[in-house]
Formats: C-alpha cells, sequence, structure tokens
C-alpha cells in the first residue's frame, strides 16, 4: 500500500515549478510525469507559488529595468484509465495569476499589475511501455516483483485561451491562444532511484486580438527536461531538475521580431507525507534566458496533495 500511495503523491503534489503563464514563462519543470497510478484511484492538488525577477523586454517597447514579481495559487485534478492494457491519465490544471510588473518606459518608470485566472490546462497522457493499467493490488505485486523497470510514454496538452486578456494591453495574465503541447518521455526506475528524460513542442496558433487589432503568431518552441530522484524511508522524496528550451519567434502582422526564446531551467524540489493519504511538496527553480529577449526568475512553490 505504501508504495502505490507513494507514487500517486509525488505524482499529484503541484506538478508545476513554474505556474506558468504567458508571455512571461512557456515551459515547466515537471518530475513524475510518467508515474503509474492504481486503477479507481482520484487525486487532487493544490499549490502556491511566488515567482520573482529581470525581463528583457524587445527593445522596440522602449521598456528597461523591468522586474516581474508573480503570486500565482493553482488547482489540479489527476485521474488515470485504462486504453485496452494501457495505463492512461488524464489531468486538468486551473491556475490563479496576481502579477505585477515594474521599470522604466520611455524613461519613466512605470508599474502595472494584473489579477486573474490564467489559461487552464487539459491533458490526456498514455504509457505504451512499463507497467499495465492495474488495481492496486496488482500494481503492489508488479512493484515487488520488479524493483528496476522503465516506463515511456506520450501526452498532449492543450491550454485554453480562457485566461485574463485584454486586447489594447501588452501585458496579460492569458495568452489568447490556444497552445497544444504535445510529449514523450520515459523514467527508468532502480531501486531507491528513478531518473527521467521528456522532450516535448509548444504549438501556438495565432492571437487575432494582440494589442490593438494586431495579429501575433509564435513559432513554435522545444524543450527537453530531465529529472533524477532519490527516495528515502517514510516515502520522503527529493528530485533534482533542469530543462531547457529554444524557438518560440513571434510575428506581428507579418513583421518578424526576432525574438527567440532560449531558456535554461533548473530546480530542486522534495516530498513528505503528512497523513497516510495526504502529502505536502517544497520546491525552488530558476530561469535563465540565453538570449537577449526573456526572463532571468528564481520561484518558489508550496503544494498539497491528496487522493481518495
Amino acid at each position: 500500500m505504501r508504495n502505490s500511495l507513494s507514487l500517486i503523491s509525488k505524482t499529484t503534489c503541484v506538478l508545476l515549478f513554474f505556474l506558468v503563464y504567458n508571455p512571461i514563462f512557456s515551459q515547466d519543470i515537471e518530475p513524475r510525469r510518467w508515474t503509474s497510478m492504481p486503477l479507481g484511484s482520484n487525486a487532487i492538488g493544490g499549490g502556491f507559488g511566488h515567482v520573482f525577477g529581470d525581463i528583457a523586454f524587445d527593445p522596440v517597447l522602449q521598456a528597461e529595468n523591468a522586474t516581474v514579481t508573480v503570486n500565482s495559487f493553482a488547482l489540479q485534478y489527476v485521474r488515470p484509465f485504462r486504453i485496452g492494457n494501457k495505463q492512461a491519465r488524464i489531468d486538468v490544471l486551473i491556475p490563479y495569476t496576481f502579477a505585477k510588473w515594474e521599470g522604466l518606459l520611455n524613461g519613466e518608470p512605470k508599474e502595472i499589475s494584473r489579477n486573474g485566472f490564467a489559461d487552464p490546462r487539459l491533458r490526456l497522457s498514455l504509457n505504451f511501455i512499463g507497467p499495465k493499467a492495474m488495481s492496486l493490488k496488482e500494481l503492489q505485486e508488479f512493484l515487488k516483483d520488479n524493483p528496476t523497470y522503465t516506463t515511456v510514454g506520450a501526452s498532449i496538452a492543450i491550454s485554453f485561451p480562457f485566461g485574463q486578456y485584454y486586447g489594447d494591453k501588452l501585458l496579460n495574465i492569458g495568452s489568447n491562444t490556444f497552445v497544444f503541447r504535445p510529449q514523450i518521455g520515459m523514467t527508468h526506475n532502480w531501486g531507491a532511484w528513478s531518473y527521467e528524460l521528456s522532450t516535448s513542442v509548444f504549438l501556438y496558433t495565432n492571437n487575432n486580438d494582440f494589442y490593438i487589432d494586431k495579429t501575433r503568431k509564435q513559432e513554435p518552441l522545444f524543450a527537453m527536461q530531465t529529472h533524477l530522484t532519490r527516495k528515502f524511508k517514510k516515502r520522503i522524496w527529493t528530485t533534482v531538475s533542469f530543462g531547457y528550451g529554444l524557438g518560440g519567434n513571434s510575428i506581428v502582422n507579418r513583421q518578424h521580431k526576432d525574438d527567440e526564446r532560449g531558456n535554461f531551467l533548473g530546480g530542486l524540489s522534495a516530498g513528505m507525507p503528512i497523513t497516510k493519504k495526504q502529502s505536502i511538496k517544497f520546491a525552488y527553480g530558476t530561469t535563465l534566458t540565453l538570449k537577449d529577449v526573456g526572463a532571468n526568475t528564481n520561484g518558489f512553490i508550496l503544494g498539497w496533495s491528496a487522493i481518495f
């Protein structure tokens, strides 16, 4: 029982290092993505994230010395199910964000705040190599008989343009675009250790209401992330994570903005149970832009999850 509860807790205890929203952040670091869950279980999670740092805008905007502070709350629901004999799962993420930008605009100090829902996300995942769809008892037996095994999976996530957005503002919480994110990844488990590697691409629809009736297109952004997790007694665990993303050039009214993203992400996280079916997670994450346009940030997250 404990092994299975531990798997669920690590899967659902606020999966994102960054409670992300566009356009400041377009990536996340998410450990334990492909962890198996027993059929018939449900998981809910909630968390608070605090992110702060510097932003480098397009020079055309004449914004300098810009900083951003973001406080976000997120709710998530996860449920596994069966496709054939393979394990699949669906998860829903709903974030609410308080954001503040400060800096110099045309040489004058400016401060802008936005509060509201960010774009929600729906994701469908399928593990096609590794443990099959199992009941709790069957999964317990599999883990006991297979201390070393590999899981390979794929997913498609869709972010919906339901977040707060104003067509006459340049800075928004929502993106006003659909974002489709196919992803493929693997996890290799051996004893108390597991290693994970995932790759994905972000595909954006056009924003036809970008800043006073302009049309903004965004080219695909390619991302990769990796995680190393160590499990300890009493269902305590720690993870070190790294990620990189490249691409995402934008085109406004057919004019290329030359604002390609090149982001390095890193993070540390740890989790522990607080009751038999509940757990908490602490995480620290950082981003570093390797391009002229982007953000250098630090962030902290406190998360909670429960199964039923």
